[in-house]
Order: C-alpha cells, then structure tokens, then sequence
C-alpha cells in the first residue's frame, strides 16, 4: 500500500476529549487511528494551519499496517482543540496537554515522534515523565536556543511569524517555498486547504501573535537537560532546513544519551513529507528493533 495514500480518513478518525489546563477544562481534538498494543503519537509542528492530520497524513498507515496504535494530537491552538493564550513555555504546554490526554485515555506509555515544535514539546513530555516514553523520533526540533552558525530568527521562522499576522496566500507561498527544498509539489489545492485551514480558526492566528507579545521564546532551550534523557532517540533533519538550522540537531544528538542522527539532503523543514517513504521506513525499523 502507498504511504500517499491513507486508507483511513481525518474525519473517521477524529476525537474529542476534556482536560484540565491549569484552573481550566479544555477540549483537545484528536486522530486515533489502528488498535495495537504499543502506542506512537505524533506531534505536530507550529506553522498556521497546522494539525496532526495534515502534518503527518503520509506516515499514518505504515505505522498502523506495522501493528502500530497511532494518535496524532492537535496542540491547543491549533485546528479543532481550544484556543489559548501561552505566555510562558509552548513546549512545557503542549507536553502537559499530551499527559492529560494519555491519563484519560489510559495510555501508560508511548513512542512519539515530535515534528518541529512537536519536536520541543517530546522532549519537555520525555524530561517530566521519564517512565512514559518509549523511544523518540524528533525531526527539525527538540530544544531551543540559538544557532551557532545562522542568524536567530532564522529566515523560516520571520516568515511563519509574519505569515500569523498577515494570513494571506502570497504570504503563505513566501513561507511555503522556504518549509520545502523541492516546491513542485506544493500545489495550488494544497496551499488552499491550508490557507482555508488558517483563515477558519482566526482566534487561533490572533492567539499566536498575543503569545509571542506576552514572551517571544516560546520554546525552552532544554540543552542543560538533554543528558537526562535515556530513551533510545532518532534525530532527522533535512540538510537544507530553513527554519531550524542542522547544528540544532547536532546538539541533540550530543546532548542525549542515546540518540542517532540521520540527515536527508535535499529536503527542507518537512522531512516526513517530503521524503515520506524512506522516512516511513526508516521509522518504523527503529521503532520494531
């Protein structure tokens, strides 16, 4: 079976579920998609539009044909979950957000594979409950600070900001052109699925910018803290990611116990996507050893 082809459906998949974020109850969206024994969930990244579904809708039914209960969690503030304002760590956020909704859904523990921010928000989940994580696929994130060698914020990160103040399509395309080494493949349709995605949650969108007012580091730079980590780790990047710099990868990999480091060439800030079938099996080869 292709991988660009899932046989199950965002809208068949999807989930609800109440959770406590602080004094608040939150709703959480969801994708639950397979029924086996071992659990991946799959964390998005932070661009406008974003979701589960739509950041890995390419890397759903390898896992699941491998034997794989897969969950894909929409962050808050993002696509279906509730908005909210963070004015302090997004990744902190997010991991306790992925707690609440393993509690309520009896997971004990769990391999995740973090894009990005979802990178971030793995390892903030992975140093709070050790126990609960069984290995690690982090692509293009997984801690903050800056770049030994590029300009911080990189070129990617200016335009995804600029892109949530002003949520146009030529924005969306200047932003879209730099995510990806290969842009063939960003067509008029999906560019329009993912400004139609962006423009339908505008409290999102205007969430963002306020969160970035009320503290512009929204991610921790867990670097002091990644020896900590002792769950088997692979790190992917793409050799020409405009948004987070290799040398970040780098760092992971000489910051954790356990972590290797593989490098696509010719690919940007969406490795999952745009080499989805090396990625896909590369994935699943180290989750199964």
């Amino acid at each position: 079976m292709s991988s660009n082809v899932p046989a199950f459906t965002e809208a068949s998949t999807s989930r609800f579920v109440h959770i406590q974020e602080g004094e608040r109850d939150v709703q959480l969206h969801y994708n639950d998609v397979g029924q086996g024994t071992e659990t991946v969930v799959m964390l998005h990244g932070s661009g406008p539009g974003a979701s589960g579904w739509a950041n890995f809708n390419r890397n759903v039914d390898p896992l699941v044909n491998a034997g794989y209960r897969v969950i894909l969690m929409d962050c808050l503030g993002w696509s279906k979950s509730d908005p909210i304002v963070c004015d302090g760590s997004r990744s902190e956020l997010n991991a306790r957000s992925l707690k609440g909704l393993l509690d309520a859904l009896d997971i004990e523990r769990v391999h995740i594979i973090g894009n990005s921010m979802g990178g971030h928000s793995a390892v903030a989940f992975a140093l709070e409950n050790p126990q609960r994580v069984g290995k690690l696929v982090l692509m293009g994130g997984g801690t903050g600070g800056p770049s030994q060698f590029v300009p911080m914020p990189t070129e990617g990160i200016k335009l995804l900001q600029g892109l949530y103040r002003e949520p146009t399509i030529e924005n969306l395309k200047r932003m879209m052109n730099v995510f990806v080494f290969d842009t063939k493949a960003l067509t008029d349709e999906l560019m329009q699925t993912r400004l139609d995605n962006m423009l339908a949650r505008r409290d999102h969108l205007e969430n963002f910018v306020k969160s970035l007012a009320a503290n512009p580091k929204q991610f921790n730079d867990f670097g002091p803290r990644l020896g900590e980590i002792s769950a088997q780790t692979l790190v992917i990047w793409g050799r020409d990611d405009r948004f987070v710099p290799m040398d970040v990868g780098l760092r992971l990999v000489a910051g954790m116990q356990h972590a290797d480091l593989h490098v696509f060439g010719r690919c940007g800030h969406w490795a999952q996507w745009e080499h989805a079938e090396k990625f896909n099996r590369m994935v699943v080869e180290f989750l199964i050893r």
